[in-house]
């Protein structure tokens, strides 16, 4: 029955995905265009929240939780796990009131309505993975940009997707970079749940009737540990709540 009803429901749950892509691909750039910053961050914030909704459609229940947890005023580094290629409306939706942006590979800076243009004019680091230097450079910027705006980035330290749900061992590099360009950035360990099983069936069809959770952890101060104990403790508490 759930094979059945992902099949079912599927065509109807792309169609709009795709819908709410191309129409926002344009919303973007007239946004950006007319009303700068401010316009373009706001057509981005709602296109999460209707890629979000959208899974509704195929009988996802959504939670977020832990949000609170999280102060203002300051730049935040968002440390999660990362599960399919559908994480990113979720968290940004769910950190839309502390400006998210990315590091993302450089093959997904184009070719893709909306997330591509959101990538290469939203803030976000661009990265070419064969590149060391480049890379490196680039979440440097991303680093200054939310030192000074008190924005958030968003890093995966796997480097790829968990497909199974379990833990990858982090890189620690570019939490390094980010660190060092933004020295008063919090650490908010972030924990996707279950989009992998989304993919449970294979890349088509999307399984019916997952429950989709996404939750805050408790934020650490990155300057009260040395740079490798921090990381570790980071990951640790990330697997412990995983493993849950």
């Amino acid at each position: 029955m759930k094979l059945y009803l992902s099949h079912l429901l599927n065509p109807i749950f792309f169609l709009f995905f795709g819908l709410i892509l191309l129409i926002f691909h344009l919303v973007q750039f007239l946004c950006l265009k007319l009303g700068g910053y401010s316009a373009h961050k706001k057509s981005v914030d709602l296109m999460n929240f209707f890629l979000v909704q959208n899974f509704r459609l195929i009988g996802s229940g959504i939670k977020f939780q832990g949000f609170d947890k999280i102060p203002s005023g300051r730049p935040l580094i968002i440390i999660s796990n990362h599960q399919s290629n559908f994480d990113v409306p979720f968290i940004g939706w769910g950190f839309r009131k502390y400006h998210p942006k990315y590091i993302s590979k450089i093959e997904l800076a184009k070719g893709l309505p909306s997330v591509s243009f959101n990538l290469k004019h939203g803030g976000s680091a661009i990265i070419d993975r064969k590149n060391a230097r480049q890379s490196l450079r680039e979440i440097s910027k991303l680093g200054s940009l939310i030192q000074e705006n008190n924005y958030a980035a968003c890093i995966f330290p796997e480097g790829t997707r968990g497909k199974d749900g379990i833990l990858k061992p982090f890189k620690e590099s570019g939490i390094k970079s980010l660190l060092k360009a933004a020295p008063s950035a919090l650490i908010i360990p972030f924990i996707i749940y279950c989009n992998y099983r989304l993919l449970q069936f294979g890349k088509y069809p999307l399984a019916f009737g997952e429950k989709l959770q996404y939750m805050v952890l408790e934020p650490i101060e990155p300057n009260e540990y040395p740079l490798m104990e921090l990381i570790k403790k980071i990951e640790s508490s990330m697997r412990l709540e995983l493993d849950q």
